[in-house]
């Protein structure tokens, strides 16, 4: 029979090495990383070659691997199961698969696919669970490529499910002999709450769920959750793994105006979008009415992403939030986001702590008057100290007055960061004495975050991202623009 034209002629199986001797022809670091991975597997390892490399001869000494000494000899091969050839040498390792072929030994020939009785796949690993791939040997970049994008969407909590499964297996089996009773008993298991309570490390609550799936107890009338996301400041790169996996399983995204599109958009296509977030000259939807969606949501099955700009616990209400799920019995989760303090200065080349300049770091909120007559305007006028202002485009005579009035040096620098870490990313600079006039002059709009201290005098020498920061030039700006 022809062979399909797909087909790559490699037949895909998992080989079971615990205690079986494979040899491993090289001495050098490729050598070395094929040992490893052998090792971890529980072969018996063999290595030859006529030097070793520190690794490997450190594991000699362990008593972790055999050695052979000098150059290949094909009496090597009597007795091993598989064998790599990692020796660097083209010829070499070819000669190291033709004794193979001789003696019926499978032989790996590193990047070398023609020469090679079998292929080493890339691989996923989540506790017992393994996912291979290969390409037969002609593309493995793709296949590097492709399980780089698997390794970000298979969540490490799959490894519990998987051993947990493995454990309990025969008492899947005996209590539910029939092939369809098993997989309606799965079908249940996955689309409950049990990989939710392994993701969470709830491990005793998991196993009471398990016991009562597998005594036929019928799960209670469906009942979804809501995953508290921080969306990052907008460059869809800082979204965490997690936050990516949440969105990839929500039906509904209740989102803030400061999530980003390039973020929403790698959000699961079909799931429903709601925005909720506040819009300049009035609101969107109430804190209360955002609770009322993720209740409404939740209690119809629905698996509910609450999507924040920033950091869901950073200025967000996110503890508002869990405190009504809480209250409402509705189950929760929290991935934590990259907040504005931290990437709108990494973005603006500013460290926000630095031995000489800055040894603490506060972090404050000013989007309303109230919220400026609080503040302790003493303690953070104090030098030494970076301060990073969230939501304060609006309040910044405020903030310039009580910070100099309470002992800020005029002469502190500042930088405004607006759109950090966008691509339309400002930042404006100078001396707090010149903050107001400097954000007046270029414009400076929300979502912006001040920072003010010594270190932000790094904004203009360690700049990376975007424009060269406005602002040292003010007095040539203002006369253009007069």
């Amino acid at each position: 029979m022809p062979e399909p034209a797909s087909s790559s002629g490699l037949y895909p199986l998992f080989v079971d090495l615990r205690g079986r001797t494979v040899l491993v022809v090289g001495g050098g670091a490729v050598a070395r990383r094929k040992a490893l991975a052998l090792l971890e597997s529980g072969a018996r390892v063999v290595v030859g070659a006529p030097q070793l490399d520190p690794g490997l001869m450190a594991w000699a000494a362990e008593g972790r691997i055999d050695t052979y000494s000098g150059a290949f000899d094909p009496a090597w091969l009597d007795d091993v199961w598989l064998a790599i050839a990692a020796t660097g040498d083209a010829a070499a390792n070819r000669a190291v698969a033709a004794a193979g072929e001789t003696r019926r030994v499978w032989v790996n020939v590193v990047d070398d696919a023609a020469a090679s009785a079998f292929h080493v796949p890339a691989r996923i690993e989540r506790g017992p669970l393994q996912i291979a791939i290969s390409s037969g040997g002609g593309a493995p970049m793709l296949a590097r490529r492709l399980r780089e994008t698997l390794e970000a969407q298979l969540d490490s909590s799959l490894g519990a499910l998987a051993e947990l499964l493995t454990r309990e297996r025969a008492r899947i089996r005996k209590a539910f002999p029939e092939i369809a009773q098993r997989r309606r008993f799965f079908d249940r298991l996955l689309a409950g709450p049990l990989p939710q309570l392994l993701r969470q490390q709830r491990t005793r609550r998991a196993q009471q769920a398990f016991e009562a799936l597998l005594s036929g107890d019928r799960p209670p009338r469906s009942v979804g959750s809501v995953v508290l996301v921080g969306a990052g400041p907008g460059d869809p790169g800082l979204l965490t793994l997690r936050g990516l996996r949440a969105l990839n399983e929500a039906d509904v995204i209740l989102h803030d105006r400061l999530a980003s599109d390039d973020v929403l958009r790698l959000a699961r296509r079909d799931a429903e979008r709601i925005e909720v977030g506040k819009r300049a000259g009035g609101h969107g939807v109430t804190q209360q009415g955002i609770h009322a969606l993720m209740l409404e949501h939740a209690r119809a099955g629905k698996r509910v992403v609450r999507l924040k700009g920033g950091d869901p616990f950073v200025f967000g209400r996110g503890g508002e939030e869990l405190e009504f799920l809480r209250d409402h019995g509705i189950a929760y989760e929290v991935v934590p986001g990259i907040t504005a303090a931290l990437a709108c200065a990494a973005y603006a080349g500013i460290p926000l702590t630095h031995r000489d300049h800055a040894q603490s770091l506060r972090l404050v909120t000013a989007h309303r008057q109230d919220s400026l007559d609080a503040v302790d305007w003493r303690s953070l006028a104090q030098d030494k100290q970076t301060l990073a202002v969230y939501m304060g485009v609006a309040m910044l005579d405020a903030l310039q007055t009580q910070l100099i009035a309470h002992g800020r040096s005029p002469d502190t620098p500042f930088a405004l960061v607006e759109n950090g870490s966008r691509a339309e990313q400002r930042v404006v600079v100078g001396k707090l004495s010149e903050l107001v006039e400097c954000a007046r002059a270029h414009e400076a709009r929300s979502p912006a975050l001040l920072i003010v201290g010594e270190v932000a005098g790094f904004a203009e020498e360690l700049h990376w991202f975007g424009e060269k920061p406005l602002g040292a030039g003010l007095a040539d700006h203002m006369e253009k623009a007069a």
